[in-house]
């Protein structure tokens, strides 16, 4: 499941920098300012499947928060390209989340 994760993410990291091209503007490129201004922090150390699942449950807290508040950004700005994805994301990433949780919790 790791590898279907880390491969779903990078499709939405291509869709998200496309998107920011289609807007007339240019996405971040360096990893380094990716990591100055990311809020989701690096997961070390991570030795057994469970502490690996709460990074995720962590990670993706974050990264839905985010995509709310861009969700709003987007309806106010009558963007209905970000938004669709975005609401996309939101609906898949909700759902992952109930399935990391009842992992954690069986």
């Amino acid at each position: 499941k790791f590898e279907e994760i880390y491969t779903d993410l990078q499709t939405k990291i291509d869709e998200l920098a496309e998107r920011i091209l289609t807007l007339g503007h240019t996405p971040a490129h360096a990893f380094s300012n990716y990591l100055e201004a990311s809020e989701i922090k690096e997961h070390q150390n991570a030795t057994s499947g469970e502490e690996c699942v709460q990074g995720l449950v962590q990670g993706f807290s974050v990264l839905l928060l985010k995509q709310r508040e861009i969700l709003q950004n987007a309806g106010e700005a009558d963007d209905e390209g970000t938004a669709a994805l975005m609401g996309d994301y939101i609906r898949e990433q909700e759902k992952l989340m109930w399935m990391l949780n009842a992992y954690l919790q069986g």
